[in-house]
């Protein structure tokens, strides 16, 4: 596609979003469910929620790049929140090097989730190419 083009297109989704779409998260879609499936099978977590995000990142419908993650397991008893991450990192490697630009991790213990059942907002986007 012709950068041209690809500029109009990205402009056209971008005002007619702002005109008559709502712009609502899109779910279900295959990298969606093979992240879900992942940690569901590595991990055995309490709770798990994979969020896709990238609605909220000027992509066109039925992107799936930006994801978050809350997830509850056991196994994250006694290890650092550095360590916890890097976990659910492993498990989704080959996502993150090919198909998922960017992922936010909430990796809690049951006692952690207990105390407080909730994930933290994620950022507002600011835009990429330097915005």
């Amino acid at each position: 596609m012709g950068v041209q083009l690809y500029k109009f297109l990205l402009n056209f989704t971008r005002k007619a979003s702002k005109q008559t779409m709502s712009r609502v998260p899109f779910s279900g879609g295959p990298v969606e469910m093979g992240i879900r499936k992942k940690i569901t099978e590595k991990l055995n977590p309490l709770h798990l929620e994979v969020i896709n995000e990238s609605y909220k990142h000027n992509a066109p419908p039925g992107t799936e790049a930006h994801f978050k993650v809350i997830v509850v397991a056991e196994q994250f008893k006694d290890m650092p929140l550095i360590k916890r991450h890097r976990t659910v990192n492993e498990v989704l490697s080959t996502e993150l090097a090919t198909t998922v630009h960017a992922l936010s991790i909430e990796a809690k213990t049951p006692e952690q989730w207990a105390a407080k059942p909730e994930a933290a907002s994620t950022p507002a986007c600011l835009g990429g190419f330097g915005k």
